[in-house]
């Protein structure tokens, strides 16, 4: 029976906190340097800021 998820509930993992960790059979594990990349900051938006700055400007020119 599914109990409903209580995020007060200081047992809520006692079920699997001492499992094993999982180790693949069939991939290896990534180099820390792929892992480390993985979670370095991007530029989703390229140009994004840039155009927020333009409008900022064009809205209040007393501020440049």
């Amino acid at each position: 029976m599914n109990r409903p998820y209580d995020q007060e509930d200081p047992h809520r993992y006692d079920d699997i906190i001492d499992l094993p960790h999982h180790v693949s059979k069939t991939h290896a594990p990534m180099p820390v340097s792929d892992r480390a990349a993985q979670f370095s900051p991007f530029a989703a938006l390229t140009g994004y800021k840039e155009a927020i700055r333009e409008a900022e400007r064009l809205a209040d020119p007393e501020l440049y």
